[in-house]
């Protein structure tokens, strides 16, 4: 029986380092702007800017909206199960992280 090795590998994600207008996140994600605006409403993803009428969006804001779209969508979710679907999702993957980090240090 072999003893199975995990190299582990560390960067940074450009796409979370961007600075994206309401726009660009619609044409990204294809999706209307009401949509967005719901999320932001729900508390999906956050704007860094507070004006609604300059409204930026995070690399982060990105991946949760592509989350958001493909669970309303293909699940038929709507926005405040989404909303806790996205959210047990991230608590999971920041455990996962956690445990790895722990198992790593041994």
């Amino acid at each position: 029986m072999s003893k199975e090795q995990t190299q582990w590998v560390t960067g940074s994600i450009v796409e979370e380092e961007v600075e994206l207008t309401l726009g660009e996140l619609c044409r990204r994600c294809q999706v209307e702007a009401d949509f967005i605006v719901e999320l932001v409403q729900e508390g999906v993803i956050d704007p860094l800017s507070p004006s609604a009428q300059r409204w930026t969006f995070s690399g982060h804001s990105l991946t949760r909206l592509r989350r958001a779209r493909n669970l309303h969508r293909d699940l038929g979710l709507n926005l405040a199960g989404v909303a806790l679907v996205i959210e047990l999702l991230e608590e999971r993957e920041q455990l996962y992280r956690e445990l790895a980090h722990r198992r790593q240090e041994k």
